[in-house]
């Protein structure tokens, strides 16, 4: 348990001492939030600094705190190092300063964002491609909810009407979210699947402790040596596959519980509903920081379960620790914290690419019938994606590999935008975007060595995949400078 503990120090301490570090950078102040210049009842909606935390946490916390540390665990005890150092230092930054550029520029969400401080060109790339990844996430975060209350809460098998149903009743509710205020059904419902989540959570966290989990220490011989070994992973069935490297697969396949692109998708939607900039630690840095700790503890639990033997895969992982360590009844209570985290994420996922797709179209939101038809254009893409996924006996397997990627690929644009803001605001110190260009960099190599190298990209040596990820890093680090400077010459307040 030593390294796991230490892990938690580095994310806890590490999580106060480098937050206060990165605000003091930002500065944030005392000027009106666009919640309270906006209030329009709608999308603008002031709410309570705990409101928007648990509501922000649940928005970000989707299947990857759960099932990419699952996965990523078999890398072995480096995780527990990895993922809260990168939690400290890039996800939870990354989370913050989306959230907090997005109140400096009106609750403009990213694609705007983007556009402004990236150019025409950038906008338009990654408004089609987060789009695209937002019609994803709802049907992935429709597939896994569905399927893990169909096998682990009611034991069904294979595919039945049952399952269809559970899959429609999920869409439904994504429905009602999507199109009615904010405070009138977000607001209402993610208090109690919070305190369900935490109840699991914690749960899980102790249960671990009382039944006496064993955890693999890190050492020499899986420590820095570790990083570039082979290891195994799971593939969508569960099966162990072929080998791959720590770098880059370790980070795409954590996914969330480190750094992703799609929170910034989220922190813009909530920073329509921030009523002071100072709550922005609170409500943004610190929800990654709990997301890291949700992480942690299923990377533990994990290791612990396959310590003893398992060879469950990652979705049978959640059933058998959640029963083996809190029994029948509080087994059922923490494979719902489980079901609801996606759930909870493909909501305001689908919210999110309304309102982008409506700011792209200038489409007034403000209109019921707008809004319905831009819902509707939404609903049939994830339905047939859906379909695919559930009748496609490789389906899924495919559309999680590319959701993975792609989730960190947005973080990429996301670490751009801000370290152009960052450069170019005059009260910030004169190094202040290395915050956010360093980690954005670093993703850079993660995501292009990774496709380059996997069989779902371009299958190259992984050896050039790597050269070729560090010429991209280095044209992207230099380059974000060169538009950060040039941009520091506008006026860039609002």
């Amino acid at each position: 348990m030593a390294t796991f503990i230490a892990g938690l120090i580095v994310l806890f301490a590490g999580g106060a001492l480098y937050g206060n570090f990165v605000t003091r950078i930002f500065k944030p102040d005392d000027r009106p939030t666009p919640a309270v210049k906006h209030d329009d009842g709608v999308d603008f909606v002031p709410m309570s600094k705990f409101k928007n935390a648990m509501i922000n946490l649940l928005n970000i916390a989707g299947t990857g705190p759960i099932f990419g540390p699952i996965q990523g665990i078999l890398f072995g005890p480096i995780a527990f190092i990895t993922i809260p150092i990168g939690c400290v230092i890039s996800g939870a930054t990354h989370d913050y300063l989306s959230g907090m550029l997005s109140m400096r520029q009106n609750g403009a969400q990213m694609p705007m964002i983007t556009k402004k401080f990236l150019g025409n060109k950038t906008y338009h790339v990654y408004n089609f491609f987060l789009c695209l990844l937002m019609l994803l996430v709802g049907a992935v975060f429709t597939y896994t909810p569905g399927d893990l209350f169909a096998t682990q809460i009611l034991g069904i098998k294979g595919i039945t009407p049952a399952t269809w149903i559970i899959y429609g009743v999920i869409l439904a509710y994504y429905l009602i979210a999507t199109l009615f205020p904010i405070d009138k059904i977000i607001g209402k419902i993610y208090p109690v699947f919070g305190a369900i989540l935490l109840m699991s959570a914690v749960g899980v966290f102790g249960g671990m402790f009382v039944n006496g989990y064993e955890l693999t220490e890190l050492d020499l011989s899986n420590g820095i040596k570790g990083i570039f070994d082979i290891y195994p992973l799971w593939n969508a069935e569960g099966n162990t596959g072929a080998g791959t490297a720590f770098i880059p697969v370790f980070f795409v396949t954590v996914a969330c519980g480190i750094t992703s692109g799609f929170h910034s998708t989220q922190c813009a939607l909530i920073s329509r509903s921030v009523r002071s900039e100072k709550e922005g630690n609170f409500t943004f840095y610190w929800t990654m920081i709990l997301e890291g700790f949700i992480a942690m503890i299923w990377a533990a639990a994990a290791m612990g379960l396959y310590n003893k033997g398992s060879l469950a895969n990652y979705t049978g992982v959640v059933g058998e620790v959640s029963r083996d360590l809190l029994g029948s009844v509080g087994g059922v209570i923490a494979i719902l914290g489980v079901i609801i985290l996606p759930i909870t994420s493909g909501d305001t996922a689908l919210r999110s690419c309304r309102l982008m797709l409506s700011e792209y179209l200038h489409i007034d939101q403000k209109c019921k019938r707008n809004r319905v038809l831009v819902t509707l254009g939404i609903f049939v893409p994830v339905i047939a994606i859906l379909i695919f996924a559930k009748l496609n006996t490789q389906g899924f397997n495919i559309l999680w590999r590319y959701f993975a990627w792609s989730n960190q690929t947005i973080a990429v644009f996301a670490f751009a935008a801000i370290s152009v803001y960052l450069q170019a605001k005059k009260d910030a110190p004169k190094f202040a975007h290395l915050i956010s260009l360093l980690p954005g960099t670093f993703y850079l190599f993660i995501v292009s060595s990774f496709i380059l190298s996997q069989s779902i990209g371009f299958g190259l040596p992984l050896t050039l995949s790597y050269i070729i990820g560090a010429a991209a890093s280095a044209l992207y680090f230099f380059g974000i400078t060169y538009i950060g400077k040039k941009y520091a010459t506008k006026n860039i307040e609002e």
